[in-house]
């Protein structure tokens, strides 16, 4: 049988992510250039065949699978696994307020994933547990198929550590994750093997700074 495959991708670009603002659960639009940077990438998937569609609940994530899929007849599903890390108190506030308020967490959350903890928020193990049981139960409904996964950035880095049996407190390090970026994995006889990990080459302009 031939290995099913995974296009893993992060949604595009939103308003908060401008603005430096923590989102976690909860949301902001996509701007002009997250649609575009959607738009890019189901241009470059167009020739590709997708058998499923899944997206975490979230609007940004859900619109950027929605702009992928382009005329395709394939249901975009929702799936709260897929939703991006719970950040508590901390969420719709911005990075430099976080980082002066609680120091300590925000060098855990970047430094030290494994040991970060705030109030009302989830853990990066938690999410972990739900994600990857997610994708491992995605691959195995769908044998030699072909699936799209759209989410976040901890849910694409955690997911892509499983895939290269990368420690949690490397979780960070290179490769960056841009908005709208590709990540392609192979699943085999229960193996992982990656194809493409945080792939921008569908950009179809210059790349501008971008903010988690």
């Amino acid at each position: 049988m031939k290995p099913t495959t995974i296009y893993l991708v992060r949604h595009g670009q939103t308003e908060w992510n401008l603005e430096h603002r923590m989102q976690g659960h909860q949301d902001s639009p996509l701007t002009e250039l997250g649609v575009r940077q959607a738009v890019w990438l189901g241009e470059a998937l167009r020739h590709e065949t997708i058998d499923a569609i899944y997206a975490s609940p979230s609007g940004r994530a859900y619109r950027t699978a929605e702009l992928i899929r382009r005329e395709r007849d394939v249901p975009v599903q929702r799936c709260d696994e897929l939703k991006e890390i719970h950040l508590g108190v901390w969420e719709g506030q911005t990075q430099a307020s976080v980082q002066e308020r609680d120091p300590d967490q925000y060098d855990l959350f970047w430094k030290n994933p494994g040991q970060f903890r705030i109030e009302g928020g989830e853990t990066f193990h938690e999410v972990r547990e739900r994600a990857l049981g997610r994708l491992l139960t995605i691959v195995r409904d769908h044998p030699g198929q072909s699936v799209l996964i759209v989410t976040h950035t901890v849910v694409v880095k955690l997911l892509m550590a499983y895939a290269e049996n990368r420690p949690l407190h490397l979780l960070w390090e290179l490769p960056y994750i841009h908005p709208a970026c590709l990540c392609k994995l192979h699943f085999k006889d229960g193996e992982a093997s990656i194809l493409l990990h945080g792939d921008t080459s569908h950009y179809q302009e210059a790349r501008e700074a971008e903010a988690w």
